[in-house]
């Protein structure tokens, strides 16, 4: 039995941690807010969030556009993806029953990458017309489409009979990872030295080309995929037990699987398309939210979409101003952070022998 049951078995613990789960829901959603509005007063230019406030309406047209037009979108869009990767993270941690499973886990990030650096490395070969009329959405589009194209592919592998081996699905996860890392390798002999630059950039994630049409592009997408995985608390919360007890429990195991997997694919997929490689995100935020409130994936959930907009903000924020006026890669500062904290929270759990 796994530490994650033991607690779920003992009744007074769990009403206490999901108490404090639910209060947390307050807390977590006040961060946010005061994240919200330190990101929008944090720039190299100088322009204050306050001042235009107290200017009442005698700001410069620049200041408007500084941050209506460049700092706004940029921080609904880092919200969005910082929720989506740590709600998808929760979800993956609950469906295989494993504390080290990621979003990439079921190829989302291994299909982006590649389709990003298709895209990157071959877009000039397209037909002239669909270049143009796709802009600067080539390489996003190119990273959604082959995150789901590598989900479909590892889900038809996994299920047989109507049924969905996540066993399996981890496997295969593991070998398309590694295929999808040799294909991107020959292309990125091949590039030149412009496409590696912007395929190292992508690589390691970015808020900066944040636009109200990509925040748009973006958004119905990862609500979605979001609300869709914030209904899934019940069904996880009885696969902790186990497929079987979960069936007699009455939750339905396949279809919780189905959902569970297509909510991630459209959420870490539509995330990864528009921000790159963010590291970090979708596997500390579950840890962290365990040991301070519990395992129930009810008040978890959304707990883990709350606490992953406010440390990607908080990442975000630091990578703009730790070597201002430039820019830091905003996956460097997940790294940075993440590392060490995951690091913590292994050394804090009981050695594999005692669970």
């Amino acid at each position: 039995m796994t530490v994650t049951q033991a607690d779920a078995l003992t009744p007074s613990r769990f009403t206490d941690r999901r108490a404090r789960a639910r209060r947390a829901h307050l807390w977590l959603g006040l961060g946010l807010l005061l994240t919200c509005a330190l990101s929008l007063e944090t720039g190299a230019s100088g322009v204050s969030l306050w001042s235009m406030v107290g200017a009442a309406g005698q700001d410069t047209p620049v200041h408007s556009i500084i941050l209506w037009e460049v700092r706004l979108p940029r921080v609904l869009l880092g919200a969005l993806v910082g929720a989506a990767l740590a709600v998808s993270g929760t979800v993956m941690q609950g469906l295989f029953r494993n504390p080290l499973a990621d979003p990439g886990i079921v190829g989302v990030s291994a299909g982006a990458g590649l389709g990003a650096v298709t895209a990157i490395v071959l877009g000039g070969l397209l037909p002239i017309a669909l270049r143009d009329s796709l802009g600067p959405f080539l390489v996003p589009a190119a990273a959604f489409l082959g995150g789901w194209a590598s989900v479909l592919l590892l889900y038809g592998v996994a299920t047989r009979g109507g049924r969905t081996s996540v066993a399996t699905m981890l496997l295969a996860g593991i070998a398309l990872g590694a295929l999808s890392g040799a294909v991107s390798g020959l292309m990125v002999y091949a590039a030149d030295d412009q496409q590696l630059r912007d395929l190292t950039f992508w690589g390691l994630g970015s808020l900066a080309g944040a636009t109200w049409t990509k925040v748009a592009t973006a958004m119905p997408i990862l609500v979605v995929a979001m609300v869709g995985a914030l209904g899934l608390g019940r069904g996880l919360n009885g696969l902790a037990f186990g497929e079987a007890t979960a069936l007699h429990l009455g939750i339905p195991v396949q279809q919780t699987k189905t959902l569970a997997i297509l909510a991630v694919a459209a959420a870490t997929g539509g995330a990864v398309a528009v921000s790159g490689g963010i590291g970090f995100i979708g596997i500390v935020v579950p840890h962290l939210l365990r040991l301070a409130t519990g395992p129930d994936h009810g008040p978890l959930l959304l707990n883990a979409a709350l606490l992953g907009a406010i440390l990607l903000l908080g990442a975000d924020i630091i990578s703009r101003v730790i070597i201002a006026p430039a820019e830091l890669p905003i996956g460097i500062v997940t790294a940075v952070l993440g590392a060490p904290v995951f690091l913590w929270i292994l050394l804090r759990q009981r050695p594999m022998g005692d669970m």
